[in-house]
């Protein structure tokens, strides 16, 4: 059985490009990059003319347009900038040239952008569809494990300096920009808004954690050393042995913890009952899986 586990082994499939090493490198820039230039496209494209200021830098940007036709980008280099420069002296210099990037180049592609056609003036079109843009761009960004700065790096600070939790310094910020918006330029577009917002850490979410949902199963059985093999071998799955405590038995168990896709599920239970009709399986959902035989990059 030794001899079948490691030939499985080696037919697993290894990482193209390995973490750390200089393409790896280029590709997270190029995520900074192509993350960066949704984002600008969705601002330009549907928030920044409909005014919806759905938080951050850009909701800030996004204020001032309305108020006195302030180019959206020198408001965000204004404010990016110096919040790097804060960050660097008040955190460390742990942000890296990324994130110095970030803060340079999604203004920069915002500049650019600037003179597109909305193609609605529905409010909530605009909302819902410039969230997912925004969000699409920025989980883009951060899967290349990114940044473009902004009020980012302030929930930082104010986390550092005050004891509140990451997510509710971001929270405050998003919300005071947000109630901003809604005293200056109209409270129905802060409503809005607020579904922006909403849409957008959804679509972060969507794009960080993946639309495919894994299976994660514990069994227990006697025929311990059978579905073992099983699993391996026909099902080209590793697992993970757990110790176990009967608690009606008062017996030491073990049992197997297998992580599957959606589409081997059903042959996972099946091989199991095949070999013990009476084994006792548990499934639950998960949302990611990082290793050999599910994704091979974080």
């Amino acid at each position: 059985m030794q001899n079948n586990i490691l030939n499985n082994r080696s037919r697993r499939k290894k990482p193209i490009i390995q973490y750390g090493s200089p393409m790896s490198q280029i590709l997270e820039y190029l995520h900074l990059i192509i993350g960066s230039f949704i984002v600008a496209f969705s601002f330009n494209l549907l928030l920044n003319p409909n005014e919806i200021a759905s938080g951050g830098v850009v909701g800030i940007s996004t204020i001032l347009y309305s108020l006195f036709n302030f180019e959206p980008a020198i408001t965000q280099w204004l404010i990016n900038i110096p919040l790097f420069l804060a960050g660097i002296v008040l955190l460390g210099k742990k942000f890296g040239i990324k994130t110095a990037v970030g803060s340079v180049i999604m203004p920069l592609f915002v500049l650019m952008t600037s003179d597109l056609t909305p193609p609605t003036n529905n409010l909530l079109l605009a909302t819902i569809f410039g969230g997912i843009g925004i969000g699409l761009g920025l989980g883009i960004v951060f899967r290349g494990r990114g940044s473009t700065g902004g009020i980012d790096l302030a929930a930082q600070i104010i986390h550092k300096y005050t004891g509140l939790s990451l997510g509710l310094s971001l929270a405050i910020l998003d919300g005071l920009v947000i109630l901003t918006a809604g005293i200056l330029i109209s409270p129905e577009k802060a409503m809005y808004a607020l579904i922006g917002l909403f849409v957008t850490s959804r679509t972060i979410n969507a794009v960080q954690i993946g639309f495919s949902y894994s299976k994660v199963a514990y069994i227990i059985t006697k025929e311990t050393e059978e579905v073992q093999e099983a699993i391996i071998n026909q099902l080209d799955r590793g697992l993970t042995k757990l110790s176990g405590y009967g608690g009606y038995t008062e017996e030491e168990k073990i049992v197997f913890m297998v992580v599957v896709g959606q589409t081997e599920v059903t042959k996972l239970k099946t091989l199991v009952r095949s070999i013990d009709p009476n084994a006792f399986i548990i499934l639950s959902d998960t949302n990611e899986v990082l290793g050999e035989g599910f994704k091979l990059t974080p």
